[in-house]
């Protein structure tokens, strides 16, 4: 594995962090964070350079970009607002990767070109109140009738779907011997009649913030079904791996973030005559906030090459995960013990990097389920 960019790369970074520091500053963050509102000019903005493109193949009118390219967009943009990415990544996932590996020519040819574009915006819809970390336990069934089925469930965290074009729906269409069987993914059209999208309101994630979703006999076309009927636990499970390494990306450069603020508070603030950062007590936290960067950053691209290379593992993407996320949360809690009072306090950042964090050891798939799949792949 070779840990350098090439010359496009390094210029890609450039090019992301120019653009968002231009129309995602901290104070636009904090702004969004403040008022629960969307980052609806910066997301414009990146469709209008062309970065929802960055992974599509060409003949869609993408890039052609690899799982490193995306890594770097990524955290480019969570390093700018973690909610930005978040938003950015859902629609590369859900909308980009699922239907790019899973639809059919018709589904590609009027769905990527519009997402390579910036045109539609992809949520994603799993977890249930009764199924979270068991998420193959869901009960949100889609019933066959004439032309197409009638969908009836509930979805809860179903993020971004009062601002999403399409919810990639995970349903039950028949029952099996194990649960992950009878399950089929729809591409449903958030307007249809029957859908009720309700806040919730959350800790963080404030600007985007996520919603509890009813189902009330919402008839979709069969051309809807995205990939094979009954058969679309497969196709979750390979969509949770890009997550992960999109999640990791963008969490990974909100830690920057965070990391480079405290730092930069340490050398500035004095007490007892000197910078704090001279004492001990607090060179020592930022010296293993940076230990946890570095090795969240190896994971994030280590994890990118492999699937480049077609060799990750389930247990490659839940230690990448896993780790990521706790670093994110610790390196937020340090971040704001460095401020002191200052990091209590609502106009300084650092209380948002550690509301935002605290939700990447508990979604899309908490820590223990990790520390579960890691385990599973060691034998125990």
């Amino acid at each position: 594995m070779d840990f350098s960019f090439t010359d496009e790369q390094e210029t890609l970074r450039s090019h992301v962090a120019e653009l968002l520091d231009e129309v995602c500053p901290p104070q636009y963050a904090e702004q969004c964070d403040r008022e629960a509102r969307p980052p609806r000019e910066a997301y414009d903005a990146l469709a209008r350079h062309g970065w929802f493109g960055l992974a599509l193949p060409p003949d869609y009118g993408g890039s052609g970009g690899s799982a490193i390219d995306l890594a770097i967009l990524l955290e480019e943009a969570g390093r700018h607002f973690e909610e930005l990415a978040m938003w950015l990544f859902r629609t590369l996932t859900y909308g980009g990767y699922a239907v790019q590996l899973h639809g059919t020519p018709e589904q590609k040819r009027e769905i990527l070109p519009r997402v390579a574009r910036g045109e539609l915006s992809f949520c994603f819809g799993l977890s249930e109140p009764a199924s979270g970390s068991d998420a193959a336990s869901l009960t949100t069934r889609a019933k066959a009738v004439d032309g197409g089925y009638v969908i009836d469930g509930q979805k809860v965290f179903t993020s971004g779907m009062d601002i999403s074009d399409y919810c990639l729906l995970v349903t039950r269409t028949a029952s099996g011997e194990r649960k992950q069987q009878g399950i089929t993914n729809f591409l449903v059209d958030t307007k249809l009649p029957g859908i009720e999208v309700r806040k919730i309101e959350t800790l963080g994630q404030r600007a985007i913030g996520t919603t509890q979703v009813f189902y009330n006999g919402v008839a979709v076309p069969a051309s809807a079904v995205l990939g094979t009927v009954d058969r679309g636990w497969e196709a979750v499970d390979a969509y949770l791996w890009y997550e992960r390494l999109c999640l990791s990306a963008a969490r990974t450069g909100a830690a920057s973030a965070a990391f480079e603020y405290a730092l930069q508070y340490a050398k500035e603030r004095k007490q007892f005559g000197r910078p704090i950062g001279s004492f001990q007590a607090i060179s020592h936290k930022l010296a293993d906030m940076k230990v946890m960067l570095d090795v969240s950053r190896t994971l994030v691209y280590r994890f990118a090459w492999l699937m480049s290379q077609g060799k990750a593992t389930r247990s490659d993407a839940a230690v990448l995960k896993l780790y990521t996320g706790e670093a994110y949360k610790a390196v937020s809690d340090l971040g704001l013990q460095i401020l002191g009072g200052y990091g209590y306090c609502m106009e300084y950042p650092m209380q948002r990097f550690f509301r935002d964090s605290r939700l990447a050891v508990i979604g899309a798939g908490t820590s223990e389920i990790q520390r579960n799949i890691i385990a599973r792949d060691l034998g125990l």
